[in-house]
């Protein structure tokens, strides 16, 4: 029914895959077999999602081409604290393969594994893509993908997150009020299929790096090596509130960190991130 298939990695670590024609949305599909009992690690994968969704309930628009993929992940061994962390977790993994799938000519993985020495660097030069606090990919300031992290505890105390992916690889979509764009839109021709090979191995040594949250430290390096907008004007709605100052980095629990003009630091656990230009305009 599609070319979509595991990568090696990710059969080696017994993952699975289920792929649909159509979803109403791959998270719910995802977190349902979950609550059925299904404790994963396993990939839910849409070739058309219906009723696709971001952060805090908004939509998110599958179109033709783009990767539209959830990973149901246990985490009933993981401190409750440490799970929101996977989302870092999937950007770091997402960053991976999608340097991977521009540059074919340099397929190894580029995450390392715990042991190996941390971070795999630059493959070939730099990279055009870039992670924007919490939870989104940049290329050239224009959203190139979201991700979306779900937990929910089942009777009983067994505990399931969820990870969904939405890459622009073929198209974007229009008349949103951000700027956005695909792979194909930025002169990177390849499939959704490919990208997701990558990413089922990526997110698989990720993990192990991540190690249940007690490796996050490591994952929080890597994750700033590709953050867009460290040292630069940012903006960050919470509520009715806008803080102002210089995104000065993430701290060990992922909060966003954020230095005002007269020196103090302040942590954001949510909000509206605007970084750059549309900080100061904010």
């Amino acid at each position: 029914m599609s070319g979509y298939r595991l990568g090696p990695a990710a059969k080696a670590a017994g993952h699975r895959l289920h792929v649909h024609e159509s979803l109403g949305s791959t998270n719910t599909q995802a977190m349902e077999l979950a609550r059925q009992g299904e404790r994963g690690p396993l990939w839910v994968v849409a070739l058309r999602q219906e009723a696709g969704r971001g952060r805090r309930g908004s939509a998110w628009a599958s179109l033709p081409g783009n990767l539209t993929a959830s990973l149901l992940w246990p985490v009933s061994d993981v401190d409750p604290v440490q799970v929101p962390s996977l989302g870092f977790v999937a950007g770091v993994a997402l960053i991976a393969a999608l340097k991977r799938t521009i540059r074919p000519s340099h397929p190894e993985r580029l995450i390392k594994s715990p042991q190996d020495e941390v971070g795999g660097g630059e493959v070939g030069g730099a990279s055009p893509f870039r992670l924007k606090w919490p939870n989104d990919v940049l290329v050239s300031s224009a959203k190139l993908a979201g991700l979306l992290l779900e937990a929910e505890t089942h009777p009983g105390g067994r505990r399931s997150a969820v990870i969904g992916f939405g890459v622009n690889v073929a198209a974007s979509p229009q008349d949103l009020p951000y700027p956005a764009t695909s792979l194909s839109q930025s002169s990177y021709e390849t499939r959704a299929e490919d990208l997701f090979d990558y990413l089922s191995d990526e997110i698989v040594v990720a993990a192990r790096l991540w190690s249940r949250g007690g490796g996050f430290s490591s994952i929080r390096r890597l994750w700033l090596d590709d953050a867009a907008g460290i040292g630069a004007p940012v903006s960050v709605r919470i509520g009715g509130e806008i803080v102002h100052g210089i995104f000065e980095t993430i701290d060990e629990a992922g909060r966003l960190v954020v230095r005002s003009d007269d020196g103090t630091r302040r942590t954001v656990t949510a909000g509206e991130v605007h970084l750059g230009s549309a900080a100061t305009a904010a």
